[in-house]
């Protein structure tokens, strides 16, 4: 099995062009930052967990963790374990009567499962080598002198997240980005696909 590294949640975006979800996560001992496309529907559901949104009736992912529960079961960690192609494959990890079981899962369903069971997201460290993103620094607002530049007035913004000041870097890559056809949960593309 491959190193794994811890991440976190950073933020939930909207693609510029396309409109597709983003979901950024970020090496929590390191600023290095991976961006999974999603579907709107499981950037809903990690949402509303994330902001601890009340539902009248349990959601899919609500579901999976009271099936869990109810075999005297826990998640245990959810897993991005690798990338073919421009597919990411991950796992829900699940320990039931003392043994450890990996439930193959989209990275979007297993994220939507960490964040109500609250517990770890690791990714492959080969996985964060391939498609990780370090700023650059002179991104980050530092100068190679170490002045932080002005922003002129037209640059300005309220900012209530710092984060989102350190992803200004993803939004242009995001912004560039052909993606083609619409990509399904997990960023395949259709291109190719007979229609």
């Amino acid at each position: 099995m491959s190193e794994m590294v811890e991440v976190v949640i950073d933020s939930i975006r909207v693609g510029l062009m396309s409109q597709q979800r983003v979901v950024i996560l970020r090496e929590a001992e390191a600023d290095r930052y991976l961006a999974i496309w999603i579907d709107p529907y499981m950037a809903e559901q990690i949402t509303f967990a994330l902001q601890e949104v009340e539902v009248a009736r349990p959601m899919t992912h609500d579901l999976i963790r009271e099936v869990v529960r109810g075999m005297d079961g826990r998640v245990i960690r959810v897993e991005v374990h690798d990338l073919k192609g421009d597919v990411f494959y991950g796992n829900i990890v699940v320990e039931v009567n003392g043994r450890t079981v990996d439930i193959d899962s989209r990275p979007s369903d297993a994220l939507a499962v960490a964040v109500r069971t609250h517990v770890p997201i690791l990714v492959a460290r080969s996985v964060l080598d391939a498609a990780g993103i370090v700023p650059e620094e002179d991104i980050e607002g530092e100068r190679p002198d170490g002045e932080r530049p002005l922003l002129e007035e037209s640059e300005m913004t309220d900012q209530v997240n710092p984060a989102e000041e350190r992803l200004e870097a993803f939004e242009d890559f995001l912004s560039k980005l052909d993606i083609g056809d619409e990509d399904d949960d997990d960023g395949k593309s259709s291109k190719g696909k007979n229609n």
